[in-house]
């Protein structure tokens, strides 16, 4: 099947944006248990089609999804504890003892933003138990008195280890030394280690045999838990779009182990980073602090580690969201020491060379690319040469600017998902409240020939009636919620990623609601 047969397989359809660790649990954070599955019902019920998430990678650097560990491995925070009940590798009681603070405690679980710091210990003894649950002696072979159903899911994790040994390996490995040298990056590590002396790593590999495997044990928690849900929700007509950072944390297993194929000083210190001069969000544009690629070694390399990421995404999720689609074709480079991303300059990416390389190893992948921000006419040459969807986003549609490509009118193509907002905007009721000038909310005011009452709810119909093949919408927006509740803030650094929806659940007449739009406008 060809990109554009894929493409075209789309019908008029709706989403909602909502990362897992948002929902309500009784653990202080959303996983992929019970909580995750009445969500896919309210999706059913609400006549929605997608889910799309946030990444699903450990995080590192102030708990971003988009500054994980690993491009490979999977959060430990999303594994769900009752799945773990269910399995009797740990018991309710366990768990929930397992939430107590160093004072007997666990009203942070009930905080309406996620806490962190709590959750991670939390999970860690859950996880803990579990593992010495299944093997209850000493030595991390099968017990000759380990009942069956163990035995099972000891082949079972067994078979997972060899599959996903090509980043396994090298993940539990960076994490052990990282938990070493109390969770510092791997540039502060002893010599040894941070240059990866293979003496040193195998002595360690051999002294430390049973941390490093419950670590496997808990990536494939993660992996059998997702599995589940991600059949659970195409049972029941939802599909899932996942996320793709294009960069990947300088703090990381991917940056430790293939220093080769990015931009490093020789003590492994950034050379140069990523960012994007000032826009919308920053008038001195964002510093990611990301290591770029070193993309004329990736080419002789084939572009494998690539190939194994998308390998990686699309075995996760049905669509892949590519974040910063744009710095395929030209990135913002900026010094390694630089305090802000003013000074940097746009360095041509590999282009069309990644993207057939990937092509010819996997064939034909569902992946959405994330268009914002300064788009030339060479990024959209590359997108739609794979006819890849972009996206709108109506936030940015009513400066005046009649020429906006995020005016409905101006929608070049049905092909592409329009949006309110995305995790990096305000919620639309913020936007209109803070941050919407006297002009745009005219501008909004005659574009809608409307009064000055429900905001939220004209801009979701109007990504419902645009001519953008899905429309999406986040889960603020479909609750209505303020400022407040947005999941981030770019270029603040504290106070994003906690939003949690809120304990008394969802509105079955916002879903009731949503159905209707999508009757109405052929989204069914």
């Amino acid at each position: 099947m060809s990109t554009i047969d894929s493409v075209n397989r789309l019908k008029r359809s709706a989403g909602i944006l909502l990362h897992p660790t948002s929902l309500w649990t009784s653990y202080g954070i959303g996983d992929f248990g019970p909580s995750a599955r009445d969500f896919i019902q309210y999706l059913k019920r609400a006549g929605q089609s997608f889910w799309q998430m946030l990444p699903l990678g450990p995080t590192g650097y102030l708990d971003s999804p988009y500054q994980c560990i690993s491009a490979f491995a999977g959060n430990p925070l999303l594994i769900s504890p009752e799945e773990l009940v269910e399995l009797n590798l740990i018991s309710k009681k366990e768990a929930i003892n397992c939430l107590e603070d160093e004072n007997g405690r666990i009203k942070w679980s009930m905080s309406e933003s996620v806490q962190y710091a709590h959750v991670r210990i939390a999970k860690y003894r859950i996880l803990q138990i579990a593992y010495d649950n299944l093997y209850p002696s000493e030595d991390a072979s099968i017990a000759a008195n380990l009942s069956k159903e163990r035995e099972g899911l000891i082949k079972e994790f067994d078979e997972f280890c060899s599959a996903q040994f090509y980043w396994l390996n090298d993940f539990v490995l960076y994490f052990s030394l990282k938990q070493l040298h109390d969770l510092k990056s791997w540039v502060e590590w002893e010599k040894k280690y941070r240059n990866r002396d293979e003496i040193a790593l195998e002595k360690w590999r051999s002294t430390h045999e049973s941390e490093l495997h419950f670590l496997k044990f808990i990536q494939w928690i993660f992996q059998r838990q997702w599995n589940a849900l991600l059949k659970y929700a195409h049972e029941h007509g939802v599909k899932i779009i996942g996320d793709m950072p294009i960069f990947v944390a300088h703090d990381s297993a991917d940056v430790w182990v293939h220093r080769d194929i990015f931009t490093l000083n020789e003590d492994g210190s950034l050379l140069y980073q990523a960012g994007v001069p000032p826009d919308y969000f920053s008038k001195t544009g964002q510093l990611w602090g990301n290591p770029l690629y070193d993309w004329e070694n990736l080419k002789k390399l084939k572009y494998s580690w690539w190939i194994d990421r998308f390998k990686r995404y699309s075995e996760l999720a049905d669509w892949i969201r590519v974040d910063h689609f744009r710095g395929f074709e030209a990135y913002w480079r900026v010094k390694g020491d630089a305090v802000n991303a003013i000074n940097g300059e746009w360095i041509k990416g590999p282009g069309i060379s990644l993207f057939n390389a990937i092509e010819k190893k996997l064939g034909n992948l569902q992946i959405l690319a994330e268009n914002l921000g300064i788009i030339t006419p060479e990024v959209e040459k590359l997108r739609l040469k794979y006819n890849y969807p972009g996206m709108y986003v109506l936030h940015f549609a009513f400066t005046g600017d009649t020429t906006s490509p995020h005016l409905p009118f101006n929608f070049k193509s049905p092909y592409n998902f329009a949006y309110t907002g995305t995790h990096d905007n305000n919620t639309t009721l913020g936007w209109w409240q803070e941050d919407a000038t006297d002009g745009e909310k005219q501008y909004f005011n005659t574009y809608l020939n409307r009064g000055m009452k429900g905001i939220t709810e004209e801009m979701i119909q109007l990504s419902y009636k645009s001519t953008a093949i899905v429309a999406m919408v986040p889960i603020q927006d479909v609750l209505n919620q303020s400022a407040k509740f947005r999941m981030n803030t770019p270029s603040v650094p504290d106070g994003n990623w906690i939003y949690r929806v809120p304990m008394l659940g969802l509105d079955e007449n916002k879903a009731k609601w949503l159905r209707f739009l999508a009757e109405t406008y052929g989204r069914l």
